[in-house]
């Protein structure tokens, strides 16, 4: 790529932000006519069992429901009925939902939030008003619920769970379902009078059938845009809002994986805490949550991987704490229904699993040693909610101690090295909508101060790091069917010379590389970079269309905080497609995309390339199908001899998938896809299925086994210096042929005795095998050829567990070695969880997790003999005891 269109990559990021500000102060025209609810002031109190026997039930309900699926736009076929009152403390709500056939209504039992196939009612409520963000509440016939927060109109998040009462109740018309949500669980400023914005919800299941009181169409774009108005609230005042959650923990380790004179581990180890989890209500609309001395330990266990990647894993947040109000963090992609990535990964400024990691240190004393698992969390505290209508703030800092490890050597003395140094992570975000919502603006930062109080760690950790970003979007037509967003952000890291010297080599960077666009500074005590994406997309109707552009330079880093896959990239995409929404006899929908990317680095050099084409469908009997096929020309690659020349790529050649999906209704549901790739020096076959059984209301089993089997004839295995690879730049690059087989399998039981009282057990085998052979090194910078050891000249020996490398046999380059890199890893890791909310917001756990790993017989995979061995590895045995407590004075 010439470096004229580099200019025209960074012309596009000025273009598109004046296109921005052109159409800034030209707002859509966002009036429409909606329907009005009108909520009545309670005259008698009302008893939440589900029975509607109450006097403001009586008259007749909201009833005008539309379905959007399976036929659109067309009268629900059941009728539903909705009431809404209130008093002084609460918001109300009853619904009768009628059904002609009231033994075929679907019942399911799961704990809070599951994903079931089940009967339900949902309520939205759009306190704030700013036709934007909501909360949901949602009950089945069986009494289980689910709750959570809409925000950028139409995106929902689960992670909020609010503390309401709901009861529902089965009779020979139908199902009825009573709710009592709590002001105190709502957001909204105080006035005289209330407009709010309200939707229902009724899913029949048996029929697949989506009914809505307000029914936004498929092709429509935005959600909670579109509700009905409720008037009638009148003469309340949010309340003060304070929650207390003390709690109290007990955990107990017992290990096989200790070794014979270790003074700090005898295979058993036991631990208490107490703490508490505090929320206040900051005015109206503003929520502080704190938390003191928290239990940050992980419920549900992270999967096992094998990476032999330069990448870091990615692995999701699972800790409460940090889930909820997680959207009041989201950075870039607001405004927009659809985002789009080829070869591109968005900078994630606020990773939250950074916070409370296993230290990243090392001690400096050789010996046993007691070294910590998770960096223990001080405090933490977030501030989440809105300042005023349309602007939005989520704060939060947390202290994370300094960890030591413990180490006794030969003669007996101890030390304690620290491995991670007093830290605090601080992150504000703060977002402005204008108009309804067409427009946005926000900004967003981060900061993490290290203590570095140990002369050793200024080479291990930086000292400090700092983000800065602005991002926006805006609406170009009075429809909202174009939008334009984009986002800007620069990073700054601080530290040692040694620290930004090993961070400037280091793969997200790899300035030593021959070509790389940014050098080495060996003085250097900071890094700053900085990052930008533009995109355009087609909000609704059949055709779609998306465009982005994207740039991260070679100094960009935010992974202090953050999270990031990339830098030394200029990236751009297109992508179109047409849906089909209305059923034709074969499909109740279908549709296709085709995309085109492109990438380069700040060289200027190729290093992404592709061509897709996405298809996928629903049969009239609700199976699902979807497909994928990819061709990537020849490109380079700048990362896969991990700082060293550029090589030509072996991604050119093809990719394919396809999956099919059954009726999630029934009983029995299965899965199946495959994945295949066929490109110079690669090949890939990946084949995974599903079965989900629900033998009863409250049961449901699922196992979903996967096979992957990679051949490469590129894999990395080292590098040794040699002046005399003149074609490498005096270094050798080792590589070999890898053939790998994976196999996995996920294993779920779900037994819900009653929606508060639930068990659930969770079993994930792990079989990955690689098998190296043909080492060689890479011959010459900008190709694909290799020079095989054994050839022309070079011997390579294999004893005692090394290989031993002379690389031009009789001549004067010395010989090397390095170890096998056969591996054999087996992992068995599983949990059980019993969950008791004994009261609203109240929780006891009993958790029983195990691991095990073997790694016995690498580079040969025999299945049978590999799980035999996996069930007779060493293992770990956490069982745990947590019990909460929610006061609400």
């Amino acid at each position: 790529m010439p470096h004229s269109s580099l200019k025209n990559v960074f012309a596009s990021l000025v273009v598109i932000p004046s296109l921005l500000y052109s159409t800034w102060f030209s707002p859509p025209d966002t009036s429409k006519s909606r329907p009005t609810v009108r909520a009545v002031r309670a005259i008698n109190p009302i008893s939440v069992d589900g029975l509607l026997t109450e006097q403001e039930w009586q008259a007749p309900g909201i009833s005008d429901f539309t379905q959007r699926d399976p036929e659109e736009g067309k009268p629900a076929t059941q009728r539903t009925e909705v009431w809404i009152t209130y008093d002084d403390a609460a918001l109300y709500v009853a619904a009768r939902m009628h059904d002609t056939a009231p033994d075929s209504i679907v019942t399911r039992l799961g704990r809070r939030d599951a994903d079931l196939n089940s009967d339900f009612f949902f309520v939205g409520v759009d306190s704030y008003h700013d036709r934007r963000t909501a909360f949901y509440f949602g009950v089945n016939p069986g009494g289980s619920i689910q709750d959570g927060t809409f925000y950028n109109d139409q995106q929902n998040d689960n992670s909020w769970d609010g503390v309401w009462e709901v009861a529902t109740s089965l009779d020979s018309q139908g199902w009825t379902a009573e709710m009592r949500i709590p002001f105190s669980q709502l957001r909204f400023p105080d006035q005289e009078e209330y407009i709010w914005g309200v939707n229902f919800l009724r899913i029949i299941n048996r029929r697949n059938e989506e009914d809505y009181f307000v029914m936004v169409p498929k092709k429509e774009s935005g959600d909670v845009s579109h509700w009905a108005d409720m008037v009638g609230i009148r003469d309340i005042h949010p309340p003060a809002r304070l929650e207390i959650l003390p709690y109290v923990v007990s955990s107990n380790l017992f290990t096989d994986n200790f070794s014979p004179g270790d003074p700090f581990n005898d295979g058993k180890k036991f631990s208490g805490n107490i703490g508490a989890d505090v929320k206040v209500g900051l005015g109206s609309n503003l929520t502080l949550n704190a938390t003191f001395n928290p239990d940050f330990g992980q419920v549900e266990v992270d999967p096992a991987v094998v990476n032999l990647t330069q990448y870091e894993t990615f692995f999701d947040e699972k800790r409460p704490f940090f889930i909820e109000g997680s959207s009041f963090f989201r950075f870039g992609r607001g405004g927009v229904n659809s985002n789009w990535g080829f070869n591109w990964g968005d900078p994630d400024f606020f990773y939250s699993r950074r916070i409370g990691r296993p230290p990243q240190g090392f001690v400096q004393h050789s010996g046993f040693s007691d070294f910590p698992d998770r960096t223990t969390i001080l405090a933490a505290a977030k501030v989440t909610g809105k300042i005023s209508e349309g602007w939005s703030l989520g704060s939060l800092t947390a202290l994370t101690t300094r960890e030591e490890a413990e180490v006794e050597d030969a003669t007996g003395a101890r030390y304690r090295d620290v491995v991670e140094p007093l830290t605090s992570h601080n992150v504000v975000r703060s977002l402005k909508e204008f108009n309804d919502g067409a427009q946005g603006v926000g900004v967003l930062g981060t900061a993490v101060l290290r203590d570095l109080d140990q002369p050793y760690l200024a080479g291990q950790f930086n000292r400090n790091s700092f983000a800065l970003g602005v991002d926006g979007w805006t609406n170009l037509d009075s429809d909202r069917r174009w939008v334009v967003s984009g986002w800007s952000s620069a990073t700054r890291i601080e530290g040692s010379v040694a620290r930004i010297l090993a961070v400037q080599k280091s793969s997200l960077h790899y300035f030593q590389q021959p070509d790389s666009y940014q050098k080495l500074d060996s003085a250097a005590t900071s890094l700053t970079g900085y990052a930008a994406r533009v995109a355009v997309n087609k909000q609704k109707g059949n055709w779609r269309f998306n465009s982005a552009v994207g740039v991260i330079t070679p100094g960009f880093n935010s992974n202090d905080l953050g999270f990031l896959f990339q830098t030394n990239v200029l990236n751009g995409h297109i992508v179109s497609g047409y849906q089909w929404y209305d059923p034709d006899g074969t499909f109740r929908r279908k549709g296709f995309n085709v995309a085109v990317f492109r990438s380069y680095d700040f060289s200027g050099n190729k290093i992404g390339d592709g061509y897709f084409l996405f298809a996928d469908a629903q049969f009239m009997n609700y199976w699902s199908v979807y497909f994928n096929g990819s061709y990537q020309p020849p490109q380079l690659d700048n990362t896969v001899t991990r700082g060293g020349p550029l090589m030509a790529s072996f991604y050119e050649g093809y990719n394919g998938g396809f999956e099919v999906y059954t009726d999630s209704r029934k009983h029995f549901v299965f899965s199946l896809n495959l994945f295949g790739v066929r490109k110079i020096g690669r090949e890939r076959f990946i084949v995974g299925a599903g079965v989900e059984w629900k033998p009863r209301p409250e049961v449901k089993v699922s196992l979903s086994p996967g096979f992957d089997h990679n051949i490469t004839s590129a894999q990395w295995v080292t590098q040794r210096a040699d002046p005399l690879a003149v074609q490498t730049n005096g270094v050798r690059y080792v590589f070999a042929n890898i053939d790998q087989k994976e196999f996995s399998a996920n294993i779920r039981l779900d037994w819900t005795f009653t929606p508060r009282l639930s068990l659930q057990l969770f079993l994930q085998p792990l079989i990955s095998v690689g098998r190296y052979t043909h080492f060689k090194e890479f011959a010459a910078p900008r190709t694909f050829e290799f020079n095989e050891y054994g050839e022309n000249g070079s011997v390579i020996s294999y004893s005692g567990g090394a290989y031993t490398v002379d690389p031009d046999g009789p001549g004067v380059a010395p010989s090397f070695q390095f170890d096998n890199p056969d591996f054999n890893f087996k992992s068995l890791r599983g949990n059980a969880v019993l969950r008791w909310e004994y009261l609203p917001g109240s929780t006891l756990y009993f958790v029983w997790t195990q691991s095990r790993t073997n790694e016995a017989d690498p580079g040969d995979f025999r299945f049978g003999r590999d799980f035999s061995n996996l069930l007779s590895g060493k293992s770990d045995n956490v069982f745990l005891v947590k019990i909460s407590y929610w006061l609400n004075p």
